[in-house]
């Protein structure tokens, strides 16, 4: 933590005259690309991490930087206004952006399926589905409060169906590279509604590169449900790769993770760049997400993996109903989700990180 959060350090009282010379919260507009017209929100916090939310886009996050590195994957696309009939076959990924995190649900995660509870499109309609804000609070420097957060409501809705709102608020705190992230996910309707979350959390170059290490413990299996190329035991596929030709195209592995908490019930997982010098912690509650999925895309080009904590893995609303996992919410029933990102830089925090994702291993 710099200098800044300590409030017992004055070194910068009397003279600053706007907070934003250390911070803050900064609302704008793109007007200019395929992005014209779409809401974000700047947020600084002083510490070397700033971070775009799409305001537009049910607040997820976009650029994510630590000092001068960038820590995310952003794909051709970049950010795109939501498209609202985007729930059918892969129509999702005509506008999926990458970003540090793009949000999958509330209703549906995984591929495309067609059942006789209706026709659901790849990874669900809430990255797609503008924010209200209800509230963006500042620092406010004069009474030594050095916390800030912007919350908003999402509403995913029919007429006849589910309606589910998602109110979130993205939280930091002046001198803290971190990101704390609270949803409440409430059923509106009249009959219950099933859901499903994914936190879609996308790294890229720098911090991800070849020798990086990917972080995290739990018992897996491979999303395809044998050996892959990648996710088979035996080979290292905690260490970023170089670009692979075979990765090209649709070339992908997934792993499903059964994440291992700690004995106070939180699960940690993570990056390591260790030619950098710097780290990325993700911090979730086995309670609220048991599940962990680790994606690697290694194309030329688009080189990204994906640290994806959710209720469940990407197996789709038909399949998680099938093996009694699919959670139903009753009329009015809430469930909270929390989630940290931290940047650590520090030999002490990285230690601890990795200790944390090694000593059940």
């Amino acid at each position: 933590m710099s200098e800044i959060a300590d409030l017992k350090n004055e070194r910068w009282w009397g003279k600053i005259s706007n907070r934003a010379q250390l911070g803050g919260i900064e609302t704008a507009v793109i007007d200019d690309g395929a992005g014209r017209g779409t809401r974000i929100a700047w947020i600084n916090t002083g510490s070397g991490l700033r971070f775009k939310v799409i305001i537009d886009r049910a607040m997820d996050i976009a650029d994510a930087f630590y000092n001068q590195h960038s820590l995310t994957w952003l794909s051709h696309a970049g950010i795109r206004p939501p498209e609202p009939f985007s729930n059918r076959g892969l129509d999702w990924l005509r506008t999926f952006g990458g970003g540090l995190l793009t949000t999958c649900g509330l209703t549906h995660v995984g591929g495309p399926e067609t059942d006789e509870n209706g026709e659901r499109g790849l990874h669900g309609l809430i990255s797609n589905i503008p924010a209200a804000i209800e509230s963006i609070v500042q620092p406010d420097l004069s009474a030594g409060n050095l916390e800030m957060h912007i919350t908003g409501r999402v509403m995913q809705t029919t007429v006849f169906g589910p309606s589910l709102e998602l109110k979130r608020t993205i939280s930091a705190t002046l001198g803290n590279p971190a990101i704390r992230i609270h949803d409440e996910i409430t059923n509106r309707a009249n009959t219950p509604t099933p859901h499903m979350i994914l936190y879609h959390l996308n790294f890229g170059w720098p911090l991800v590169d070849q020798g990086t290490d990917i972080l995290w413990q739990g018992a897996w299996k491979s999303s395809k449900g044998i050996a892959d190329k990648i996710f088979r035991e035996g080979n290292n596929f905690r260490k970023c790769p170089p670009p692979l030709d075979n990765h090209n195209g649709t070339g992908e592995e997934v792993a499903f993770i059964d994440a291992t908490p700690d004995p106070a019930g939180d699960c940690v997982c993570g990056l390591h760049n260790s030619r950098l010098g710097i780290a990325v912690a993700i911090r979730f509650k086995k309670e609220q997400l048991p599940w962990l999925t680790n994606w690697q895309h290694w194309g030329k080009g688009e080189y990204v993996t994906g640290l994806e904590p959710g209720t469940n893995p990407p197996i789709g609303q038909a399949k998680a109903r099938k093996e009694n996992s699919l959670i139903h919410l009753a009329p009015g029933e809430c469930l909270s989700y929390d989630l940290e990102i931290e940047v650590l830089q520090d030999e002490a925090g990285i230690h601890r990180l990795l200790h944390s994702t090694t000593q059940f291993d």
